[in-house]
């Protein structure tokens, strides 16, 4: 399990979880940004972070060694989010959103910018998700709407008005759900019309907040707590009570590979607070409230990501012919971005 955390401090750290003595082993940490980090992306071996220097720095976890920047915005980098499809084991387009309310889209694939859309005119965007099938992202801004922006043609589709400003959105794993949250209500939603089903009441402001593939949604925020809800009842599985000593600002939930089909049951949670603490945590032990391991940054920790245990590449099957993947970049007209498809040719 790999971790990477951001900070006020401009520091990124990058962290691996030893599965021998259960210890988080650091990997790196410098002053990767000139001002503080607001969001940080992890995709197999990439990872991104965003900062209010209007940059976005790459980095490849596996050699520990930063992969240069991405200058594209005008303003604070404050949502990132890879698309990998389930058969990849490495990210095919990496979507930024910013505080002027534009959503950059790259191809991960040499990091090629392919187009710039202007969602929330004039108003930051809070938070991006991308649709499990990688052809929709939901933004919410502090213009208090929800955008529903289609990637294949790079426009947005739709604007809803939501009365309030939601500082968080996050599709379940299936694509099916996905879930907002304003202030201390995280509200579940019908995908296919945005209809609410029921929701999810806090006793403190949510600032983070991540879905689980067994049925779970982990929420943390102002209460210090790390609270796994049931999604299909909408009740309360467990809780882990004052998991930090000030307000949890990121957590993972981790499962056995990245972009795995079927429901793994994740049982190491990772979260990351104010406090500068990381924890992992063994939900299965959960009664005992007490973290598998931690590690002490010494800063004010922002934001939290984190890649799957380990990683499945396929292999071409024995008897059968090895086939080779092509990319093929077709440009769009007018806006549009540029889509990249993947075409298998038996050689």
């Amino acid at each position: 399990m790999s971790l990477v955390a951001g900070s006020y401090e401009k520091f990124i750290w990058g962290f691996t979880l030893l599965s021998n003595s259960q210890t988080l082993n650091p990997l790196f940490s410098y002053p990767s940004h000139l001002s503080s980090i607001k969001s940080v992306a992890v995709s197999g071996p990439v990872v991104a972070s965003g900062g209010e220097d209007d940059t976005i720095q790459l980095y490849d976890l596996a050699a520990a060694a930063s992969l240069g920047s991405l200058h594209t915005h005008s303003a604070t980098v404050t949502a990132l989010s890879f698309y990998a499809p389930p058969h990849l084991p490495f990210p095919r387009n990496l979507v930024s959103a910013d505080a002027s309310g534009n959503l950059s889209i790259f191809d991960a694939d040499g990091f090629v910018h392919l187009t710039t859309l202007s969602v929330h005119r004039n108003s930051a965007i809070n938070d991006l998700a991308l649709h499990p099938s990688g052809e929709r992202a939901l933004t919410v801004g502090r213009d208090e709407c929800l955008a529903v922006v289609n990637l294949v043609r790079g426009r947005r589709n739709c604007c809803l008005r939501l009365g309030k400003e939601a500082s968080l959105v996050k599709f379940d794993a299936s694509g099916d759900q996905f879930f907002m949250a304003v202030k201390e209500k995280v509200s579940v939603h019908q995908t296919e019309d945005a209809r609410i089903l029921f929701e999810l009441e806090c006793p403190k402001p949510v600032l983070c907040a991540t879905p689980a593939k067994n049925g779970l949604l982990y929420t943390g925020g102002e209460d210090r707590n790390i609270t796994a809800w049931d999604i299909k009842t909408g009740k309360i599985a467990y809780c882990l009570e004052e998991a930090h000593t000030a307000r949890v600002k990121g957590i993972v939930a981790l499962t056995e590979s990245d972009g795995a089909t079927g429901d793994d049951d994740p049982y190491l949670v990772a979260s990351a607070s104010s406090d500068g603490i990381i924890r992992v945590w063994d939900v299965r032990m959960a009664a005992r409230e007490k973290p598998l391991t931690e590690h002490n940054t010494r800063s004010r920790l922002t934001c939290l990501a984190g890649s799957s245990l380990k990683f499945k590449r396929q292999r071409p099957q024995d008897g059968k012919s090895k086939s080779k993947v092509v990319k093929q970049q077709r440009a769009l007209s007018g806006k549009s971005k540029s889509k990249v498809e993947d075409q298998t040719i038996e050689v």
